[in-house]
């Protein structure tokens, strides 16, 4: 089974359009100023009417106040919340919406201990992303980390993020066997600019990886 492909900080509708029609199952709406994806109201919404059925949308989050994501989530359709900073299991279970959570991998995190904390949320936490720790920020900086620092099995479903791209996705996918790949950066020509052939490399890389494991 190939895993499935997120395509992060998409801004326009016609290239969340054409990112889906090449074989993405997520795409993700950056809901946070200081990044250079950020998305604001009518970009998100034009975003969201672009994507053809059964690709969801990934409102992402970064230590917003909760009125804030209230806001967002009444006014875009979302399918899945992501929260990417030092938010709690309380706070992020407290929309009672599904949500994904993000952490930065560190030699020394007890990955095990946080994924339980967040599995304990009555099954609104639906997947575990983890990118790679960049001090001070919060993520989207194309730096990767060491995937033998991943324990062999979670209690969440295992999102992969973190400097991935066309050269290296197909390792990544079978060295950690993810759930999902998360791909923002690593498919872009510029900050916050998706190089669709690009986003199609990196898509056919996944697919040909799993394939092959498959085999």
């Amino acid at each position: 089974m190939r895993p499935r492909i997120k395509v992060c900080g998409l801004r326009d509708g016609a290239t969340a359009r054409a990112t889906a029609e090449l074989g993405a199952d997520a795409i993700g709406l950056v809901f946070y100023p200081p990044s250079p994806r950020h998305v604001d109201l009518a970009q998100a919404r034009e975003v969201v009417a672009a994507l053809p059925a059964f690709v969801m949308s990934v409102g992402l989050f970064v230590d917003a106040e909760a009125g804030f994501v209230r806001d967002m989530a009444a006014q875009v359709p979302l399918d899945l919340l992501q929260f990417h900073g030092e938010e709690s299991p309380q706070y992020c279970a407290q929309f009672g919406r599904p949500f994904i959570k993000a952490i930065r991998v560190k030699p020394g995190l007890d990955l095990l201990e946080y994924a339980l904390s967040f599995a304990a949320t009555g099954g609104l936490c639906r997947g575990l992303l983890v990118d790679a720790f960049v001090d001070g920020v919060p993520g989207g900086t194309g730096a990767s980390f060491d995937w033998s620092l991943l324990p062999d099995s979670l209690p969440l479903p295992l999102i992969l993020s973190g400097g991935l791209h066309p050269e290296n996705v197909a390792e990544a996918v079978r060295q950690v066997a993810p759930w999902s790949v998360d791909v923002s950066s690593g498919v872009e020509s510029s900050k916050g600019i998706k190089d669709l052939g690009r986003v199609a490399a990196f898509i056919q890389a996944v697919q040909s990886a799993a394939t092959r494991d498959g085999q």
